[in-house]
């Protein structure tokens, strides 16, 4: 069993083999981070180490996109590929003493992580092709979408200064075409989701349920079909919604908060989400009245309700089953 550990960045891919614990003997090599160079690495990896494919794990950090080309090219060749969260990995660090910050030390922690942790670590598992091009046109048009909020701005300023004529043109002309592009973005989406079967009968199971209408529900779609998650609550952990406590003995009584730890841009679709639900639905109506009969503040019953939302949701496409309310 061979223990590897990639730090990722742009232009490049530093390889760590840990090849002897103790005493401690590695080999390293520095490779592109560019798709010719990926079948190159895994040849080396492979004649290196002189496992089985299956016995090779690999473990790299969530580097934005940086990371996705070498993690499918060393899944696609049949290694045991480990994702892990940058947050986690530093704090295995620091508990082993490892204070210098290099890419050469990061692949050497990354290698050690694995070797540690690999039975308690989840294997990184590729999405499906009608699942990344739905995230790739969703991240386009988020993108589109704050560039639009971006020019809106301008306007509002320049309508209140003495702005040059060319340059309020040219400010009205930028919103008109971002208008449009979102638009025929939005009508992409549609039209991928209702060319997908199984995509289209998941989305209208997620609209079944009062509070998530088109936006949320295609937000719920990419992540609940992107991975699988073992629970709802793994699924709302995922998002950042879960409470996180700060309490020990009785001197520390900090505030409860949600831990923020996945995508911020589906918590805000929840939130509008959860707003709308706390009216509309029957069993987040009714958690908000529990919750304010405590004397919950009502920040907190937004958050809970953001997270009963995922638990539904979670339930509706486990059970292909459309959402039947479960207060009495």
């Amino acid at each position: 069993m061979a223990f590897i550990g990639i730090d990722v960045s742009k232009a490049k891919l530093d390889v760590l083999w840990l090849r002897q614990s103790s005493p401690r003997k590695v080999k390293t090599r520095v490779f592109r981070n560019h798709q010719p160079s990926l079948k190159e690495l895994t040849q080396w990896l492979l004649k290196q180490t002189g496992e089985a494919p299956q016995q090779i794990h690999v473990v790299m950090e969530a580097t934005s996109i940086y990371h996705e080309n070498l993690a499918y090219a060393l899944h696609g060749a049949g290694m045991q590929v480990y994702v892990a969260n940058p947050a986690r990995v530093k704090e295995f660090a620091r508990s082993e003493g490892v204070l210098n910050k290099a890419d050469k030390q990061d692949s050497l922690v990354l290698a050690l992580y694995g070797q540690e942790k690999h039975t308690r670590l989840t294997l990184w598992q590729p999405e499906a092709v009608e699942i990344r091009q739905l995230r790739s046109l969703m991240g386009r048009l988020e993108a589109l979408e704050k560039d639009l909020q971006r020019e809106r701005n301008r306007h509002e300023k320049a309508l209140a200064t003495d702005t040059n004529e060319r340059v309020m043109s040219s400010i009205e002309e930028m919103i008109a075409a971002l208008r449009a592009q979102i638009d025929q973005l939005k009508k992409d989406i549609d039209n991928h989701i209702d060319g997908h079967p199984s995509l289209k009968h998941d989305r209208e199971l997620l609209k079944s349920i009062p509070g998530v209408a088109e936006v949320c529900s295609v937000q719920l779609l990419a992540l609940l079909r992107s991975r699988d998650f073992v629970c709802a609550r793994e699924c709302a952990a995922f998002i950042g919604v879960v409470p996180v406590q700060a309490e020990s003995g009785s001197s520390i009584r900090r505030q409860t908060r949600i831990s923020k730890a996945g995508r911020s841009s589906i918590r805000q679709k929840l939130y509008m989400a959860a707003i709308t639900a706390c009216q509309h639905n029957p069993d987040i109506r009714a958690l908000r009245r529990r919750m304010q009969d405590k004397g919950k503040a009502a920040m907190a019953i937004v958050v809970a309700a953001m997270r009963k939302l995922v638990h539904i949701a979670f339930g509706v496409l486990k059970h292909q089953q459309g959402y039947i309310p479960q207060t009495a």
